[in-house]
């Protein structure tokens, strides 16, 4: 997945979450979104304030399991240091997604 993100100078984030149909058919594409929203949901405590964030899902999320993009969710906010520090990232470790 790719992360977009830009300051808003507002006191909260908005998120966009997009599938091409590259990724599939509409079913796909929205299975695509559904996963990360509830990624992006579950962490919406521990993300900084004021910024526009898009995500957009590739082919490979289809065959991810929820767990798995949710850690790659983590890992592409903390890389983009939009995290609080309270969160725990898994450390990288040898995968394709």
């Amino acid at each position: 997945m790719i992360l977009v993100y830009l300051r808003n100078d507002l006191p909260y984030s908005r998120f966009g979450f997009t599938a091409s149909r590259r990724v599939g058919n509409a079913v796909q594409r929205n299975r695509a979104r559904r996963l990360l929203r509830e990624s992006i949901r579950l962490q919406l405590d521990h993300i900084e304030a004021g910024w526009d964030l898009v995500l957009i899902a590739r082919p490979a999320i289809l065959k991810q399991s929820f767990q798995q993009v949710d850690v790659s969710c983590k890992r592409l906010l903390a890389k983009a240091h939009l995290l609080t520090s309270s969160v725990a990232v898994p450390p990288e470790k040898d995968e394709i997604l």
